[in-house]
């Protein structure tokens, strides 16, 4: 996972000769299924390049706030605190 957070964006060849230079020598079966578990658990995307070349790249996750959500945040919030009385008692 580092090595393609590092690129963003690799092919398999490339990978596969970096982790091999890393002295990380995996058989071809794992290498594809540690992929596509990657893939599945929604890490990273794998596409076809040409027939025998993948491209994989990291999901980047942007979570995009509604402003209307935020609003309704905010007031809830509001509500929430104008919610409990007002103290001035002296002990």
């Amino acid at each position: 996972m580092e090595k393609i957070k590092e690129s963003g964006s690799i092919t398999d060849k490339t990978l596969a000769r970096s982790l091999a230079k890393d002295g990380y020598n995996m058989p071809d079966d794992l290498f594809n299924k540690t992929l596509l578990d990657m893939e599945i658990m929604g890490l990273v995307t794998v596409n076809w390049l040409s027939k025998d070349t993948r491209r994989i790249e990291i999901i980047s996750i942007q979570v995009e706030e509604d402003e209307v959500e935020a609003q309704n945040k905010k007031t809830l919030e509001k509500d929430y605190e104008n919610s409990f009385p007002e103290s001035n008692s002296s002990v």
